[in-house]
């Protein structure tokens, strides 16, 4: 598995995602066959080049070390088969709209944009680390899409990219502060601006700033939490993901913690802001269809 990484490391994949549990690199479904098949002929000549053996099915999934054969492809039909029936029942929730296989979703927050006249001309390049950063701006300006773009992971880079921008640097931590850490370099003596909402996290402003980065920042949104009348009330042992620090503030506003409840944090900053009493897992990677495969792991060691 190792291996593998480290070779398509430097392929900055968008829109494939490793799957250690199935040994296969994963499209994702929301986006275009064009997009996705441009980045697949990237990974199956890398694998080439390398003597890997693999083999794509019609879903484009790349599976390593495979062969096409007839009692492969049997043996992955009745596995994926079991398998849906198996995780359609899991009482797994995503505290947004965002449809991931397999999640149900519970919003509890809305994104609400702030409009403003913002003049990109003297900036070399645009820093964005969230989507409803790039979703709230391109509601009121489309100057963005002329600039550069430097975004902290593939899910953001994906937004950006749909919506018409020039994503020139996608970050591999993947984190609030080591992906300042990783702009350093590329960024050092330009002059930037940080695209964020009303709160952040991190500190990629003071980061940049104090290492020959002129960076300015911006605020396009605001994350308010929506008011349910009633306490929500959610099935014993069910496992919760967490997306950002709002959805944990936005969630106990509207719900108890039970203490069968299992929490999923998609990432370290995220887990920061738990209370004491909430013990998450952290997802292996910032996004939530990868989350749901955690907490899809999870569920499994319990049965």
């Amino acid at each position: 598995m190792e291996n593998i990484k480290k070779l398509t490391e430097n392929l900055n994949l968008i829109y494939y995602e490793y799957d250690k549990n199935t040994n296969s690199f994963v499209p994702d479904k929301n986006f275009s066959k064009e997009l996705i098949y441009e980045e697949l002929i990237k990974i199956t000549h890398t694998f080439t080049k390398n003597d890997i053996i693999f083999f794509v099915d019609e879903k484009q999934t790349i599976f390593i070390n495979s062969k096409d054969s007839i009692f492969a492809k049997i043996k992955r039909f009745f596995n994926d088969f079991f398998k849906n029936i198996q995780n359609k029942n899991l009482d797994i929730y995503i505290l947004s709209d965002k449809k991931v296989k397999w999640a149900k979703n519970l919003p509890i927050f809305q994104i609400k944009p702030i409009k403003s006249n913002l003049d990109f001309s003297s900036y070399d390049a645009l820093i964005f680390t969230s989507k409803n950063a790039i979703k709230s701006l391109n509601s009121f300006n489309n100057a963005w899409k002329t600039k550069p773009l430097y975004v902290i992971a593939p899910q953001t880079a994906k937004i950006a990219k749909k919506l018409g921008g020039k994503v020139k640097f996608v970050g591999k931590e993947k984190h609030g502060n080591e992906f300042a850490n990783e702009l350093l370099e590329v960024l050092k003596n330009k002059k930037v601006l940080y695209i964020r909402g009303s709160k952040v996290v991190s500190e990629l402003v003071n980061i940049l700033n104090s290492n020959s980065v002129n960076c300015d920042e911006a605020i396009v949104y605001e994350t308010v939490c929506m008011q349910y009348k009633e306490k929500i009330k959610l099935p014993k042992n069910s496992t919760v993901i967490f997306s950002s620090p709002s959805t944990i503030e936005c969630f106990l506003k509207n719900a108890i913690w039970d203490e069968s409840y299992s929490a999923i944090s998609i990432g370290h900053t995220t887990q920061k802001y738990f209370p004491p009493h909430i013990k998450p897992v952290i997802s292996d990677t910032t996004s939530l269809e990868s989350c749901v495969k955690k907490a899809i792991e999870l569920k499994n060691k319990t049965i």
